[in-house]
Parts: C-alpha cells; structure tokens; sequence
C-alpha cells in the first residue's frame, strides 16, 4: 500500500511540475528576463573583450551544465555563486587588509515565481549542444576522505586560489564550489576540468591538464563538499 502511495505521489508531483512549465513560456520569459545579461543562444564568446562584457554565465548549454531540480530552486531564491560577479576585477577595492568585494557595483538577480521557476528550467535544460563532451566521460564512484580531496584541490592543483570551498575560505575571483556538486552535472564537472576552453575559448581558468585519477577525485571531492551543506549555500 506504502509503495503505490509514493508511486502515486511521485506521479502527481510530476504532473503538477509539467503542467506549471506548460503554463507559463520559459523561452519569452527568458528572452524578456535574461537575453541582456546571459548568453542563450551561442557561440561562447571568442575575444577578450567579450569576456569583459559578459554579464552573466553563459545559458547556450545550460542542460550540458546543470541539474534540473537546483535551477528550479535556485531562480526562486538567488544567491551569488561568484563571489566578486562575473569578472572579478570590476568589483574588487583596495583596502590595507588587501582586496575587497565592493558590494555596492553588484546587482542582485532577479527572483521568478515557481511556474516561471520551472517553466524556465524546464527550457534550460532542452539546451545541450555539447553532449559530445559529455559523452567522452565517465564518472566512478569511489570512497575519498577529504583530506586527500582537498590535497588533491588545494596543495597539488591550486584550486583554491581562485575559489571558494567555504563561505569564508579560498579565492574570490572564480565560482564558489561548495555547492557545485548540488548544481552541476558530474560530467560536466570532469569535462570542465579536463579541458576548459572546450566550453569557454576565453576562459580565465586555465587548463592544467589534470590527469583522470585526479578529475574524478576532484568530481567526487565537490560532491562530497555539497553533501555536507545541507543547505545549499554554506
């Protein structure tokens, strides 16, 4: 009786999420809300200058890039996931204690009710162009303490130097991660790390030729990051 229960709500819960997605249209909500500060279309950009323009994270390949469920949740209740905004040094002051975010120049992002929450995921995640990518990736699953993940993330490769792996801990100028695991794709996350100029020609991120026993500690070390914060945002 139990099983037919869950089953029962599983489907109802299924069905409320596709019928808000087809009431409201994510693509006009997008092309109103979003064209100005995100890229939805392609290609990445391919100058420096681009870069500097770029508002907001590419969209092209957000169903290559994301989980579904996390954008959802995330386009109710923003936060900012870079730090210091998309190019870190149009938001950054000097202070005697070194560099600071200087809030006042970031703009928060807009929040959408549920229905445009899910009509615009569901949108979201029709874009993949770079399956390809995916495809090449294989993700093993394996027991890593973190001490050896954060060794392998911080000591060995210098992740940390460019983001986040708490609030108040690591560089600024990349994403924060410890929620990368709750937001993105394993595959893509390897993929990402493998090479990331195959997403983004201009990236900042450099490609360190990280070898597959490292990628995949350094997939299963964010995951592991993400579990530990139960909320999603410390």
């Amino acid at each position: 009786m139990k099983m037919i229960s869950h089953t029962l709500l599983a489907g109802i819960s299924f069905l409320l999420i596709t019928n808000q997605a087809l009431a409201a249209d994510g693509q006009a909500i997008l092309e109103k809300q979003c064209a100005t500060c995100h890229n939805l279309n392609g290609p990445a950009p391919q100058t420096v200058q681009e870069i500097w323009n770029r508002q907001g994270p590419d969209l092209f390949y957000a169903g290559n890039k994301y989980l579904q469920l996390w954008l959802v949740e995330w386009l109710q209740k923003p936060y900012r996931i870079r730090p210091a905004g998309e190019f870190y040094g149009l938001h950054i002051r000097s202070t005697p204690k070194g560099d600071e975010i200087d809030t006042s120049t970031l703009q928060p992002h807009v929040a959408l009710s549920r229905e445009d929450a899910v009509a615009v995921a569901d949108n979201l995640m029709q874009r993949h162009p770079h399956d390809d990518l995916i495809a090449r990736e294989t993700i093993t699953p394996f027991n890593l303490s973190k001490q050896m993940g954060e060794m392998a993330f911080d000591k060995f490769l210098g992740c940390m130097a460019c983001h986040l792996i708490e609030p108040d801990y690591g560089g600024l100028s990349g994403p924060e991660l410890y929620t990368a695991g709750r937001r993105l794709q394993a595959k893509y996350m390897a993929s990402y790390i493998r090479s990331p100029q195959a997403w983004d020609p201009k990236s900042w991120m450099p490609n360190k030729h990280v070898s597959d026993p490292n990628i995949q500690k350094l997939v299963q070390y964010l995951e592991n990051l993400s579990a530990e914060k139960s909320d999603g945002k410390k």
